[in-house]
């Protein structure tokens, strides 16, 4: 179970919020490994024994470079945002694609399945909620906690079929910036084992009514080894896309 320190100037939603997941309230800071920080900021994924954090923040950063610059092109004609498809994004993360496919006006159900993880996407998601400029988009995401492989046939005899189940599960990338290396290592460590491929292609593919679509690195394998049906490819990220058990035709 993941430890979570709150530091005395943490407010009282944010206290909610990292105490809403099951997570481990410790009383000093963790002496090693990955543990989440409460305080006046949010909540943030820190390694013991090091400055650096990781926080989710819709507002500014990458986010808001994506928002106000562009970005987003080769993931929005993989979900085929035109036809302003539902779209399940059932490899959460921080969130990161699943505010990029909102910020195109899609309605995005979010589900993951770490708690660490989820209490980190549900504070970004608080904040950004509470900001004026992407106060919108952030409405747009519901998040879902709890095994991606259970949640999506449950919510698909719930509701309605998605049109789109979107994937983008932990890979070994090679970055290049630092930033982003030590990230993902934290993120890692936090984490620790990849999601069963095989199980979560195949609950993909079985409640999707027009497409899955996994994000992989332009020169990675497939997912699963499975071969999509097609693909849309940048300069270092590719979209695989497969055809859904069931589907409804575009």
């Amino acid at each position: 179970m993941t430890p979570i320190y709150l530091m005395p100037d943490a407010t009282e939603s944010v206290r909610e919020t990292a105490l809403s997941f099951g997570l481990n309230p410790v009383n000093t800071f963790p002496s090693q490994g990955e543990y989440l920080l409460a305080d006046s900021d949010g909540i943030s994924l820190c390694r013991a024994g090091e400055k650096s954090r990781v926080q989710v923040d819709f507002a500014g950063g990458a986010a808001q470079y994506r928002r106000t610059k562009g970005g987003g092109e080769l993931i929005a004609k993989a979900v085929n945002h035109t036809a302003r498809p539902a779209v399940w994004d059932g490899t959460g993360g921080l969130g990161r694609d699943s505010f990029v496919l909102a910020s195109l006006g899609l309605t995005v159900h979010t589900f993951e399945q770490n708690p660490a993880v989820a209490c980190l996407l549900r504070d970004g998601l608080n904040r950004a909620l509470a900001h004026p400029e992407v106060a919108d988009i952030a409405r747009r995401i519901t998040l879902h906690v709890g095994d991606t492989c259970t949640l999506l046939p449950e919510l698909a005899a719930a509701a309605e079929r998605p049109d789109v189940v979107y994937l983008d599960p932990m890979y070994p990338e090679r970055q290049k910036s630092a930033a982003v290396k030590k990230e993902m290592a934290y993120f890692h460590g936090l984490v620790g084992a990849a999601q069963d491929e095989a199980a979560l292609l195949a609950a993909a593919q079985k409640v999707a009514k027009k497409r899955v679509v996994v994000k992989r690195p332009r020169l990675g394998e497939f997912l699963n080894g499975q071969k999509p049906a097609y693909q849309y490819s940048g300069k270092s990220t590719r979209f695989d896309v497969y055809l859904p058990d069931n589907p409804v035709h575009e």
